[in-house]
């Protein structure tokens, strides 16, 4: 099995007995049995690997607890690597404030959102708070964006009554409501080959493949401006089955 050394491996439930197995027999190991972290400012990540590097996953928003357990049981069954934040509330703690970690994509994104959430603030302190995002950045998005020209990241998202496909609609390139009885069970994808093979299928797929002027720092908006595969996978907090079947739906589509 192999190892990365730049992140100590985390053995939780082990004893030794298995620790001594997994060193020599390493290639008969559950690869998800060895779990690291990476991390960008105090945003930390657990990072899942399971056989072939095929495709990412994440998993961004600690409140969103349907979307962490449908990912976690599907990596039990299907290869890549899976990041999950470490964390049980939306937001992140930073310098002492909050942030979306989901606007922490982009330096305009994140002031955005770092001033809305930390009205306190002066420029001094939201400055700082930007340029540690900024610093660490980089190195954050080499680990979790897929290596692979034309591989696939899956985001998995939980909404509540507030938010659903409809909201979406107006900034989308393309849309296909194909279920309209369940507007909080989307699709949205940056690629239109994806687009036009999800618009195939029985769920509601939205296709966001440009990038609009007011940069809102997300991972979506990341991904279309650098032409990366993205499909958000988005059902109401509580539809672990639909959820669980939307994203085994895409698998076996793209």
């Amino acid at each position: 099995m192999a190892f990365d050394l730049d992140n100590e491996p985390m053995r939780e439930n082990l004893s030794r007995r298995d620790l001594i197995f997994a060193a020599g027999f390493g290639w008969l190991w559950p690869p998800n049995w060895f779990r690291r972290r990476v991390r960008l400012a105090e945003a930390s990540f657990e990072e899942i690997r399971r056989g072939d590097d095929r495709r990412r996953y994440i998993w961004i928003h600690g409140n969103e607890r349907t979307a962490r357990a449908v990912l976690r049981d599907h990596m039990r069954r299907y290869d890549g690597r899976a990041f999950l934040i470490d964390n049980d509330v939306r937001n992140v703690r930073l310098n002492g404030g909050e942030l979306d970690p989901n606007r922490m994509f982009s330096r305009p994104g994140a002031e955005r959102n770092l001033r809305a959430l930390n009205p306190a603030w002066d420029n001094s302190q939201i400055e700082s708070a930007l340029d540690q995002l900024d610093s660490g950045r980089q190195k954050f998005l080499q680990r979790i964006l897929p290596k692979q020209p034309g591989a696939l990241i899956v985001a998995l998202h939980n909404n509540g009554p507030g938010y659903s496909v409809n909201d979406e609609l107006a900034i989308s390139d393309e849309v296909a409501l194909n279920d309209r009885q369940h507007p909080d069970e989307f699709m949205l994808c940056t690629m239109r080959q994806d687009y036009e093979k999800l618009a195939k299928g029985p769920y509601n797929v939205l296709l966001q493949s440009k990038t609009p002027p007011d940069d809102d720092g997300s991972l979506s908006r990341l991904c279309a401006a650098r032409g990366i595969r993205y499909v958000n996978i988005e059902a109401a907090l509580g539809a672990t089955a639909a959820q669980s079947t939307m994203l085994t739906w895409l698998e076996a589509t793209l």
